[in-house]
């Protein structure tokens, strides 16, 4: 049963919704009631949510939220605490906190699971502590916990300017990897580069596999974090070195792919990969606590931070969703309420 909200709390609040599946056109303000935090959740008043690609494919219709989650868009926030279910464990009405969500973010008010909240790090914003959960969420558990990046390996990250790539780039350095990124421009490629990458790969001019084989004088890279599937996925096992680890975490090139599994064998590769938004609050609740022990103390004395591209207001997120279809920005756009 839902725990009852504090007297001074508004009825109703302002939420993105949509129309019907389609464009950003689709996507417009109206109100509901405010939602109830259960015992084990939080409600918290949103000041800025992180707008990722998974918003555009629920947005399209290709991508619902698991049950019982909200229908709201949005998979990230960051804001105050203004009430908490009877089991939120540690947190109180006042903390300022961000936390991953199943669903809900774009509202003025966003119900948590208190295992998924973390404290805002250090002296950041709340427009940068909002860009933070989805994305260091995903790259810890993918790039560390499956694909296993030690120490003085080697890495590959496509998409180096996008949210992940931003977020991958820093930790993989800040870890002790030598970080090899993908991009789309020069402009970007230098952007790679500034945020730690060795070596940045112009995928619109240079073939990454031989540009990795030059770098590596033909080893290849330990690991690679890749979200465009499709045509990249045997490429990609080419310019693994002999153990290498492929790790899945998007596939904006499509999901069917043409594979020769002699290559995988022969170099004996581990391909795997991971969604986040199915997992349960106990396993995404395990990788907050990782995250809180590794990374928090690297975002609290600025080793990483979160790239933040641009902020648009509540009621524009249909602008918002335009600019990440549009691909020219560097790191995380943020919605403020």
């Amino acid at each position: 049963m839902a725990d009852a909200l504090p007297d001074a709390m508004p009825d109703a609040m302002r939420f993105v919704t949509m129309s019907a599946p389609g464009g950003p056109e689709v996507l417009h303000i109206d109100t509901r009631p405010v939602p109830r935090p259960g015992p084990a959740e939080v409600l918290v008043r949103v000041a800025a949510a992180g707008v990722n690609r998974p918003d555009l494919l629920q947005r399209q219709g290709n991508y619902g939220p698991p049950p019982g989650a909200s229908d709201i868009l949005g998979l990230e926030i960051a804001g105050t605490v203004v009430a908490v279910g009877s089991h939120a464990g540690r947190w109180r009405v006042g903390d300022t906190v961000c936390a991953l969500l199943a669903g809900g973010g774009y509202a003025e008010y966003s119900v948590a699971p208190a295992a998924q909240c973390l404290p805002v790090p250090g002296s950041l914003s709340f427009v940068e502590a909002a860009g933070i959960p989805e994305t260091f969420f995903t790259v810890w558990t993918n790039l560390f916990q499956r694909g296993g990046l030690q120490c003085g390996e080697t890495v590959l990250i496509h998409g180096g300017t996008s949210g992940i790539g931003t977020t991958a780039i820093q930790l993989a350095r800040a870890f002790g990897a030598r970080v090899f990124a993908t991009a789309g421009s020069a402009a970007k490629c230098a952007a790679c580069r500034e945020l730690g990458a060795d070596v940045a790969i112009d995928y619109r001019a240079d073939d990454f596999v031989r540009a990795v084989s030059a770098a590596t004088d033909g080893r290849g890279v330990d690991v690679i974090l890749d979200m465009v599937g499709g045509s990249y996925v045997p490429r990609n096992l080419a310019a693994l070195a002999v153990e290498g680890r492929l790790v899945q975490i998007a596939f904006m090139q499509g999901d069917k792919v043409d594979l020769a599994l002699y290559p995988l064998m022969l170099k004996r590769l581990t391909f795997t990969g991971s969604t986040l938004r199915p997992r349960t609050v106990a396993q995404k609740g395990a990788i907050a606590r990782e995250l809180e022990s590794m990374v928090w103390p690297l975002l609290r004395d600025g080793t990483v931070r979160p790239i933040i591209s641009r902020t648009f207001a509540l009621d524009r997120a249909a602008d918002a969703h335009r600019e990440l279809e549009a691909g020219a920005h560097i790191g995380k756009l943020i919605l403020t309420v």
